[in-house]
């Protein structure tokens, strides 16, 4: 790999399969795999600065502010273990976020080497969600077709499995809105710069991770 600290981001709608595929080309390309949401439970769960303040925000109803996802965000890739890049999952999810990680990556002697968009059809994601299921009691998913709960995939005893809210039809369409909506943009922004890779996302997971690899391969050779 360069020495050059490489970002890559994951673009992707609801259910592509992006913190699946973010994890497997972390082990492949040695990158650290960032996902904003992570980070959020994190600085929620220590009651860190940044995360009572994104609390005091969310508790009133309110969207946190780009500043405060941002400021979070660098000070994960300021660690020790970001200093050859990583992949980000969850961020940036419009133009003007993308704009403000790319004038505080260039201070940090780095820059978005590479945007990956997981192409996944409407008809596969509402496929894909409708049919999640998940444990009560644990969390843990289940897909009805693609991993169903049975005696040889035990979840816990006696618990009812159940179907998010957010995976309901209306809310997927909702989803897929919002999604179009806020990545059209992004989109234009990364395929302007010549920076974004398109990835077939309704294949299998392994064709997808395989396609993933082979769009990064030149970053890490």
């Amino acid at each position: 790999m360069s020495d050059q600290r490489n970002f890559v981001i994951l673009l992707g709608p609801p259910g592509a399969g992006k913190g699946t595929q973010a994890t497997r080309a972390s082990l492949r390309t040695g990158l650290l795999h960032v996902s904003t949401g992570d980070l959020f439970r994190e600085h929620l769960r220590n009651g860190t600065e940044l995360g009572n303040l994104a609390k005091s925000y969310m508790d009133k109803g309110e969207l946190v502010p780009d500043d405060v996802t941002i400021r979070m965000l660098l000070e994960r890739i300021d660690r020790d273990d970001a200093s050859a890049g990583c992949l980000l999952d969850g961020f940036p999810r419009t133009r003007e976020q993308a704009e403000a990680l790319d004038e505080a990556l260039t201070s940090r002697s780095g820059a978005v080497a590479a945007t990956v968009l997981i192409d996944v059809s409407d008809e596969v994601v509402n496929n894909r969600l409708g049919a999640r299921i998940s444990c009560s009691s644990c969390g843990t998913v289940f897909h009805k077709h693609f991993n169903p709960p049975d005696d040889a995939n035990p979840c816990c005893d006696n618990v009812d499995l159940v179907q998010r809210d957010d995976d309901q039809p209306e809310a997927i369409a909702l989803r897929l809105q919002v999604y179009s909506d806020q990545t059209a943009p992004l989109i234009a922004y990364y395929g302007t710069a010549g920076k974004l890779r398109r990835v077939n996302g309704d294949q299998s997971p392994g064709e997808v991770e395989d396609d993933v690899y082979a769009s990064l391969r030149e970053l890490i050779e």
